[in-house]
């Protein structure tokens, strides 16, 4: 009976360093996946600002009409959102909290604003103490542009509560130690004891590795003492860390108790014989087979998200150039926002209307009404919403760019019907456009109409087609209705 139970508990370790070495992965992927949806909530700011500041409004100086516009993009984050504007040295020229920006004092993290003028791209800032509200405060900031140079600096300072929600949602169990930091290592959101360690340096070991690599795993011991498996990985887009681990004593624990049942279960075996053990293999030979086909689901959802993602790269940067590249933030924001869509449906697809009003609300901040939506209820396949929140993201872009969203006068129609009359129902989506500038026809096709037309055509199996008419333009889109599943 002893050679059989020392040989158990064998198993029981080896089984042990296993399960620990897949700890260790699991974090990794874990904190990857956090970092991909702090990236997807940053750029939709990033987006929303971007359609700020080409408002006709803020490139006339029109702060008091401006001022209704920044505080509809406010309230869609709640309370302790702040917008402000300052110029290369600033001074502020508005603020969302009070119209007499005389008596504000000049902008903190004046840094920040000087990589806005010289970048002339986005960017995020550390945590600082903010001038206005002195309260710890991180920013996000894209130039305005009048005749191709920056004029202004617009800034949105967000409800660091956002990030803390964020954590606390993506946070597995309560073994877990979730910990947002920005590119000094100072802690603005975590979970557990956020109040405790808010505006504190990351520990020790965790610091000190941090600026070695942009992605690694490693033992730590956290802010409050307790050892973790824990991995980090560093956003390309903000520079922030997500970092995670989970405690060693939630991975030490099922050692001790398998260890104890497995010197109980010697003695069954030994009393019980050769078909128990048969039994107890087979059964484990079934969990694992469960577990290989939920992991290879799962392998199967990231592969074909991240290969459409690497065509679209491939295609947007290959001559690459500033415009291209702010298209190509724009298209990975409209793809983030379906993945966003679809997985709190648990990737059982989604409502068309709701992949539409999630696409388009950048683009109506500054007036609702300016697109109006008719159209029945339509369940979408992951694989449809995913790619008609492309098209309409490439269309409605075109519009804010030269169509009927770039003046206040232009107005969008978008309808859709479900054509049954064919073998299998064909959704019909119109976007007409009327009040916008002058239209003509343009020389050449750049690659957001290609994107449109070889995304109906090879991923939709339908048409898309574009109709430069005197009152506006007007595209039409046709695709095959998969089943919702």
């Amino acid at each position: 009976m002893l050679p059989l139970i020392v040989f158990a508990v064998g198993i029981v370790v080896y089984n042990y360093k296993q399960d620990r070495d897949d700890a260790t992965r699991r974090v990794l992927e874990n904190v990857r996946s956090m970092r991909l949806v702090l990236d997807s909530e940053v750029q939709r700011m990033t987006g929303g600002l971007q359609v700020l500041a080409l408002t006709n409004s803020l490139r006339n100086d029109d702060f008091q009409n401006f001022r209704r516009i920044a505080l509809g993009f406010v309230e869609q984050y709640g309370k302790g959102g702040l917008v402000l504007i300052s110029d290369r040295k600033g001074r502020l020229v508005f603020s969302s909290t009070t119209e007499d920006t005389a008596s504000l004092p000049p902008r903190g993290n004046l840094e920040t604003i000087e990589k806005v003028f010289a970048s002339r791209s986005p960017q995020y800032s550390d945590l600082f103490t903010g001038a206005i509200n002195g309260r710890q405060v991180l920013t996000v900031e894209v130039p305005v542009f009048r005749n191709g140079e920056v004029i202004y600096d617009l800034c949105f300072s967000p409800p660091v509560s956002i990030f803390q929600e964020l954590v606390e949602k993506q946070r597995p169990d309560r073994f877990w130690t979730v910990s947002l930091l920005d590119t000094k290592g100072i802690v603005f959101a975590r979970t557990p004891n956020p109040s405790e360690t808010f505006g504190k340096r990351a520990s020790p070991s965790l610091y000190d590795e941090m600026f070695r690599s942009s992605e690694a795993s490693l033992p730590t011991v956290s802010l409050d003492g307790v050892a973790l498996a824990a991995a980090y990985t560093r956003s390309q887009l903000t520079g922030w860390t997500v970092a995670a681990g989970v405690a060693e004593s939630s991975l030490i624990a099922p050692l001790w108790r398998n260890i104890a049942i497995t010197s109980l279960i010697g003695g069954i075996l030994l009393l019980t014989g050769l078909t128990f053990a048969v039994r107890m293999a087979t059964t484990i030979a079934r969990g694992e087979m469960l577990h290989n086909l939920l992991i290879d689901e799962l392998n199967h959802r990231v592969k074909n998200t991240l290969a459409l993602m690497q065509a679209i790269a491939v295609q947007t940067f290959r001559s690459s150039s500033r415009e291209e590249r702010t298209k190509f933030e724009g298209r990975l924001g409209a793809l983030a926002e379906a993945h966003n869509l679809l997985s709190q449906e648990k990737w059982a697809g989604s409502e068309l209307r709701d992949v539409i009003v999630r696409v388009l609300q950048p683009f109506l901040l500054s007036n609702p009404d300016r697109i109006r939506m008719a159209g029945p209820a339509v369940p979408l396949s992951p694989r449809l919403a995913v790619v008609l929140s492309m098209i309409v993201h490439e269309i409605a872009t075109n519009a804010a760019k030269y169509g009927a969203l770039s003046n206040e006068a232009g107005r969008v129609t978008l309808e859709w019907e479900v054509i049954a009359d064919t073998p299998k129902p064909r959704l019909r989506l119109i976007w007409s456009e009327i009040g916008g500038p002058p239209v003509t026809a343009p020389v050449q096709r750049g690659f957001g109409s290609r994107l449109i037309e070889r995304s109906a055509r090879d991923q939709l199996g339908g048409e898309a087609t574009v109709d430069f008419l005197p009152r506006g333009v007007v595209c039409t889109v046709t695709c095959v209705l998969d089943e919702a599943r």
